[in-house]
Order: C-alpha cells, then sequence, then structure tokens
C-alpha cells in the first residue's frame, strides 16, 4: 500500500491526531469487544505502525480503558465526547485508528472483514470482501 498522510480529531475537535505512513490493514472487526465499543455492527479500523500516529493536540483529554481479560484489547477516547480515538500499542507493535474519525477520505476501501465467528446475526457484511473466523494471516 501506498504512505498516507491523514489527519483526524474526535466530535468535539478537542483532540486531533495526524497518521503518516503506510497503512497495514484497513477491516471491519466484528469481535464482541469492538461491537461494544462502538454500538454498531463492527468496527472499521486502519492498521499502521506505532510510529505512524501522533498526536498534534488535546492528548491530555484522553482516556485508556483496557479490558481487563484482554490481552489486547483496549480503548482510547475523547474524555469530552467520548469519540473513540487511535490507540498506539507500541507492545504491539501497531497503531489501530477508527477510521471514522478521519477528517477526510484514505484513499482505499477495508480489505477484510475478521473476527466473523463472532458476528452478530443483524450485522452486515454479506458483500464481497474476504472473511476471516479471527485474524487474517500474516502479511
Amino acid at each position: 500500500m501506498s504512505e498516507q498522510r491523514l489527519t483526524g480529531r474526535c466530535l468535539c475537535g478537542g483532540v486531533e491526531y495526524e497518521i503518516a505512513g503506510t497503512i497495514l490493514r484497513f477491516v471491519h472487526c466484528h469481535c464482541s469487544r469492538c461491537r461494544k465499543a462502538t454500538g454498531t455492527g463492527h468496527a472499521t479500523n486502519i492498521m499502521l505502525k506505532p510510529s505512524s500516529a501522533r498526536w498534534l493536540s488535546g492528548e491530555n483529554l484522553l482516556k485508556w480503558y483496557r479490558v481487563p481479560d484482554a490481552e489486547r484489547f483496549a480503548t482510547n477516547f475523547c474524555s469530552e465526547c467520548g469519540s473513540l480515538m487511535p490507540r498506539i500499542a507500541p507492545d504491539l507493535s501497531v497503531a489501530i485508528v477508527p477510521a471514522g474519525t478521519l477528517d477526510s477520505n484514505p484513499g482505499l476501501l477495508p480489505q477484510a472483514r475478521i473476527f466473523v465467528a463472532s458476528k452478530a446475526e443483524w450485522s452486515c457484511g454479506n458483500d464481497e470482501l474476504p472473511q476471516h473466523a479471527e485474524y487474517p494471516p500474516p502479511g
């Protein structure tokens, strides 16, 4: 994929960020934790290297919630408006950016649906995207 430079912000505009780098994956995640965190049938996330994301303003407004029994899952959100914000996780070698918080079109479409084994029966997703029961294969 090509190098991207994009900005995003929360609903109230208090937190702003920039991503600059190669998008590793762009997916719809149907896991139960993403559904709970978003209140929707799936989360639409862009994944990059952690060094690809940086805060432009409002980092002091961010709140982090880690699910106690989760090995990897956490949420990062604006404490003023509740918007999910990028999760920058160097320990997992990833930055996960909620695509809906971007200020502009990233210039590509989601590549796959992941964790479809736990997809809600009422959720969308009857399209031609590749589907993976859990994580997609590396690469």
